[in-house]
């Protein structure tokens, strides 16, 4: 696994560097198909000392993206947070995987490929940019509930067009198809 570590409004010191190699770096233990993960580490100025540092990670499998982001009074306690959030994402989707009996293998999943998702607060303010597969409306259900999001744009495999999966008030799921007018 490729482990990429930055850090934004504070400087990452070698000791943190090395902690953060330890910690995450047992990933892939539990998932063996991670293909790389992200950290970034920030510096927030707060008035709660509890939340001044930022741990966010972006762990990206063969097939999907895990994400989870905690805060701490110092970097390794954010780090410890943020590394007991992604095991028990990385034990959800595993049980996910198992559930169906689709007889997927972890060690057989396909490469994943590009995806555009928008964040909008009042005004354009980050574009991010991921790999999207074709998928079935279920799969991108399964996929909107691991990132923890309120919608999932995806490209249906069955009839080869992007959607939007959303969350409902009511706790259901909808789903949006466009259509050129």
């Amino acid at each position: 696994m490729e482990l990429r570590i930055a850090g934004t409004h504070t400087d990452i010191s070698p000791e943190t560097r090395s902690y953060i190699e330890r910690k995450l770096g047992k990933l892939t233990r539990y998932l063996p198909t991670i293909m790389d993960a992200e950290v970034e580490i920030s510096e927030a100025k707060t008035s709660v000392p509890e939340q001044r540092f930022v741990a966010q990670v972006t762990v990206r499998t063969t097939t999907n993206l895990l994400r989870g982001e905690e805060r701490g009074a110092d970097a390794h306690t954010a780090i410890d947070k943020v590394a007991d959030v992604m095991e028990r994402q990385i034990e959800r989707y595993k049980g996910k995987l198992h559930k169906r009996s689709k007889g997927i293998s972890l060690r057989n999943e396909k490469p994943a490929q590009p995806r555009v998702e928008h964040e909008l607060y009042g005004k354009l303010v980050r574009v991010k940019r991921f790999a999207v597969k074709p998928m079935t409306v279920d799969d991108a259900v399964d996929q909107m509930e691991l990132l923890g999001h309120d919608f999932f744009l995806f490209f249906d495999s069955d009839t080869e067009r992007l959607k939007l999966v959303y969350r409902r008030k009511d706790k259901d799921y909808g789903l949006i198809e466009p259509e050129m007018g």
